[in-house]
């Protein structure tokens, strides 16, 4: 996709998100967006920003004749929804230049701390893992719910284990975490039927595409299958078993 057709679909994507009205990207914004193209926003990982940011404006409440949002606004949503993708996939920034231009446009310090976020505890985090796949398992079809089932009783166990856990017995737990994560993710691609798991190769090729020039091989070949497995996440929308991830 070029630059300008990145610029065309996110303005078709904000004028559907402001109920039809159209606002052209032009000039110096039409700029920015080309920008954001140049270094690598996928265009799906850009929605994600924008409803971000509309998902908040509407937390606010019904405001009468709210003026259309322009792409601008969105702009940090977007670089931050951008930063969590390179961070998933394994996607570095060429020379650092996507990273001082993130940080330039959000206006964020040098050393990132802006994003940092506490960690949930331990048990806290099995609690919220168990109650969204306990969620998915009811349209998850019979292979992959099996493994759900599996996944879930072992977590039940990890749960009681995990209050105040530390040192070499949080690095187990996170090991048998990490183990059901995988096993977890086989049943997901394996419940994709072929045409299913084309369409994401398919996928995952548009959004890397720009980065193939920029990486070695054998590290392009790591953060495909990676990009790979996000896409199958979001496919059946389950969550990571990982804390860290």
């Amino acid at each position: 996709m070029s630059p300008g057709e990145f610029c065309r679909e996110i303005e078709t994507y904000l004028c559907r998100k402001n109920d039809g009205h159209l606002i052209r990207i032009v000039g110096p914004v039409f700029e920015k967006v080309c920008g954001w193209a140049a270094q690598g926003v996928p265009i799906k990982i850009a929605y994600r920003g924008i409803d971000r940011y509309f998902e908040r404006q509407q937390a606010k409440g019904p405001a009468p004749r709210r003026r259309p949002i322009r792409v601008e606004f969105c702009e940090a949503d977007i670089l931050d929804a951008f930063d969590e993708w390179r961070r998933a996939v394994g996607v570095t920034a060429s020379g650092a230049a996507v990273a001082a231009s993130s940080d330039a446009s959000t206006g964020e310090a040098e050393d990132g701390h802006a994003h940092a976020k506490r960690r949930p505890g331990l048990q806290t985090h099995i609690d919220r893992v168990m109650a969204r796949l306990t969620q998915r398992r009811m349209d998850s079809g019979a292979r992959l719910g099996e493994v759900i089932d599996r996944v879930l009783g072992e977590l039940d166990t990890l749960r009681a284990r995990a209050r105040g856990v530390r040192s070499d017995a949080r690095t187990v737990l996170i090991d048998r975490l990490t183990a059901n994560d995988r096993d977890l993710m086989l049943a997901a691609r394996e419940a994709l039927d072929s045409s299913e798991l084309d369409d994401l190769r398919r996928e995952t090729a548009r959004e890397l595409e720009p980065f193939r020039s920029r990486m070695p091989a054998d590290a392009f070949r790591e953060t495909s299958e990676a990009a790979l497995e996000r896409l199958i996440r979001e496919r059946w929308r389950l969550p990571s078993l990982r804390p860290d991830a």
